[in-house]
């Protein structure tokens, strides 16, 4: 039996119209309709259904300017990105953090621009991490 899906968890047209808003700021119907429609065969319509929706999950917010409304993303990026890689690194990969970095790497070559800045957050990773200390305990064991 699947656990109900949380309301904050975008399905995949969702995730799709907010990273429209949130590259954009705000958006007619029309003017995610247009994107969308360069890589997707959907129609206005639709696209209005899924805002609609959206605004009863809280995803997305609008305001009227005269008789249109604009939209806006009602969540914000990062932790909503947070959310869905830690559901997918739970789910996937048992919270085996390099097994998801590995199969991420085997998609495709990273860019030498993505291996510097992947370099540089190992770097930033490892500077913070801070050692641990074991002591012997009266039984000659090591404690943490």
């Amino acid at each position: 039996m699947h656990a109900a899906p949380n309301p904050l968890q975008p399905t995949e047209r969702e995730l799709e119209i907010l990273k429209i808003l949130w590259r954009r700021g705000e958006a007619t119907v029309r003017e995610v309709y247009e994107e969308m429609s360069q890589e997707l065969p959907i129609v206005q319509n639709t696209v209005q259904a899924f805002l609609r929706t959206m605004e009863e999950k809280r995803l997305v917010r609008h305001r009227l300017e005269g008789r249109t409304f604009i939209y806006a993303a009602a969540i914000e990026r990062e932790p909503t990105q947070g959310r869905l890689v830690s559901g997918l690194l739970e789910r996937v990969f048992d919270g085996a953090l390099d097994q998801l970095v590995h199969s991420a790497l085997s998609l495709r070559q990273p860019t030498a621009d993505e291996l510097a800045r992947l370099e540089a957050l190992l770097a930033e990773v490892k500077a913070a991490r801070k050692p641990c200390r074991r002591v012997k305990t009266g039984g000659g064991r090591l404690k943490p």
